[in-house]
Parts: C-alpha cells; structure tokens; sequence
C-alpha cells in the first residue's frame, strides 16, 4: 500500500477520537470516553474502577499528544493526527500498543471480570465509544480470536494497535 492510501486511511480513524466532533483530539475527548464509559458499565467516576478508567484516559492522551501534538496546544488536528502515526507509529504498532494499554486495561476492568470480557461487553463498550451497533457487534465478535467465548486484554490491544497502525 502507497503512502497516499496509508494516510486517508489513518485520517479516517481520526473521527474515533475525537469524540465531540469539533475537528481536533483533545484531552476533553479521551474524559468523554472515560464518561460514556462509566455510564455504560455502571461505574462512578469515584469509583476505583471509574478512576482507574480516567487515569488510562489521560496516559493514552498523553502518550498520542507526545507522538502527534507538533504545535503544542494540546490539540491534535486531522494533519498532526495522520503526520504523527506516519512519521511515529507506521511501522511500529507495538508503540501504539504501549500507550494504549493502560486506557484498554481499564476498560476491561470496568466491562469484564478476571482481565477479560466476553463479546458482548466489548460490544457495548464499542457502541459507548460511539461505534454504530451493527459495526460494533461484528468487531467484538471478531475480537475473540481463539474463540474462547471471552476477549483478553491481549487480544483487544493486539487488535487495536492494528487498526491504528497497519493499514487493513
């Protein structure tokens, strides 16, 4: 795949970011997430769940705003977004793996039970994360790679890190 196809690919990832739709990632965007989330799940934002999400909410924004945020504003733009995983994460999803990780984590944490979660709750968390339905219960399904009836956390950020990085 060209460069050219990399880049529209990565930018149309862009929009899972940005959370309020107003054309730029911001920290706001990554509280949204832990918010929608909690609401979800049930889980006070008090909670040691709910803080655990919050906490993984801000590392993941501050490990993207590390890789992307050129200016400094903390906002990332479409053109930093796709710049940062070109220059930084193209060839490195391992990379993107490690700065997401403490976000899904606890994700799972607030969905699932034993640092796993069945299908469905991944679905849910994806529909929380404004993944349309239909979208959403066929990528949780896929989730399950070993067809275990449960999702790993390894198994979430595996996947993660490719739709982020790798070109599908």
């Amino acid at each position: 795949m060209d460069s050219a196809e990399y880049e529209r690919r990565i930018a149309a990832r862009f929009a899972t970011f940005d959370q309020d739709g107003n054309g730029y990632i911001s920290r706001e965007d990554f509280s949204t997430a832990a918010a929608a989330l909690c609401t979800e799940f049930g889980a006070t934002a008090r909670s040691e769940k709910g803080q655990a999400l919050y906490i993984g909410a801000e590392a993941f924004w501050q490990g993207m705003a590390g890789i992307a945020d050129r200016d400094g504003d903390q906002r990332i733009t479409r053109d930093e977004f796709v710049g940062g995983a070109v220059k930084r994460l193209r060839d490195n999803p391992e990379r993107f793996a490690e700065i997401a990780r403490p976000f899904l984590h606890a994700v799972i944490g607030v969905a699932g039970a034993d640092a796993t979660v069945s299908p469905a709750d991944a679905g849910r968390a994806l529909k929380a994360l404004g993944v349309p339905e239909d979208i959403a219960a066929g990528v949780a399904a896929a989730l399950d790679a070993d067809g275990d009836g449960r999702v790993s956390e390894q198994e979430i950020v595996t996947a993660f890190a490719q739709y982020f990085t790798v070109p599908e």
